[in-house]
């Protein structure tokens, strides 16, 4: 009988983790980050370069000036150690601030896409608010306004006032007749009566 193969993963089955003879060095990201952005930030301060300053001078005057027994980096071979150390500190410092201008990057990206939102949201609000106000001000013209409630109240009152002069007297009661000599009737023009028909 022919031996059965094994069956193996396929492209979509992913590989197992191979056994690791070290642990794997994971750092907490943000507090190595912050330190890496102090340590750039000092570096670019006026006090780390008066102190560098102040120790290249140092060195180079102990082993200029100092006896030949106390000094541990020969002038005559161009201060090898001294430019050894410059070396990696550059080597080091390079890195570093790439790390914190990739950080300075990042956070620059999350706050402009936080503004992009804040200022979408603000758009949203103001056609919100325009909306509103249109709606609003299509409701006021439904509304009556005093003005108008005015006139009709007024116009009602003349019509009230006009049917109460126009009623007739109570039968109980005599209609007094005015005199022609009243303030009421004393403006209106009266008419001459002739004997003669009216003609001139």
């Amino acid at each position: 009988m022919a031996e059965r193969k094994k069956p193996t993963g396929g492209l979509d089955t992913p590989r197992a983790a191979r056994a690791r003879l070290w642990p794997k060095l994971n750092p907490n990201p943000d507090a190595f980050g912050n330190s890496t952005e102090n340590f750039a930030r000092f570096m670019g301060t006026p006090q780390f370069l008066v102190y560098m300053t102040v120790f290249v001078a140092v060195w180079l005057g102990w082993n200029s000036w100092a006896p030949e027994d106390w000094r541990f980096d020969s002038a005559a071979l161009g201060f090898t150690l001294l430019t050894l150390m410059l070396s990696l500190q550059a080597s080091y410092a390079a890195p570093l601030l790439l790390l914190a201008q990739n950080r300075q990057d990042d956070r620059d990206r999350v706050s402009l896409s936080e503004d992009r939102h804040r200022a979408e949201r603000n758009l949203l609000d103001t056609e919100y608010l325009t909306r509103e106000i249109a709606d609003l001000r299509i409701a006021l013209r439904e509304v009556a306004t005093r003005d108008y409630v005015r006139s009709e109240l007024r116009s009602l009152l003349e019509e009230l006032l006009d049917s109460a002069e126009g009623a007739e007297p109570p039968s109980g009661r005599r209609t007094r007749r005015r005199s022609p000599d009243s303030p009421s009737t004393a403006a209106i023009p009266r008419v001459n009566q002739r004997s003669d028909g009216g003609k001139p």
